[in-house]
């Protein structure tokens, strides 16, 4: 039988809209300053703002820090289409 490693713990933190913590990330696909493409342990994350940027991120830990306005949060499971998919 195989053994499978146990996922990261996902958590996200939004601090008035300016302040993002997450946890149990595996990959970050894309990321500019109105947004991002993030793979998590619960699924793919898209996030939306103005003036985003990373603070931190630790690949080890699967955790990451940003600040910047963020006006949405998506989690999908929907293949990329349009302007995320442009982007790469």
């Amino acid at each position: 039988m195989e053994r499978q490693e146990p996922l990261r713990p996902h958590r996200l933190t939004l601090e008035g809209r300016a302040k993002l913590t997450i946890s149990g990330i595996e990959q970050v696909d894309c990321f500019d300053e109105t947004g991002a493409v993030l793979y998590t342990t619960m699924g793919r994350l898209e996030i939306r703002g103005e003036g985003l940027h990373i603070l931190e991120l630790s690949q080890d830990g699967g955790e990451l820090w940003m600040e910047g306005k963020v006006s949405a949060l998506y989690y999908t499971d929907q293949p990329e289409k349009g302007f995320w998919r442009r982007r790469k």
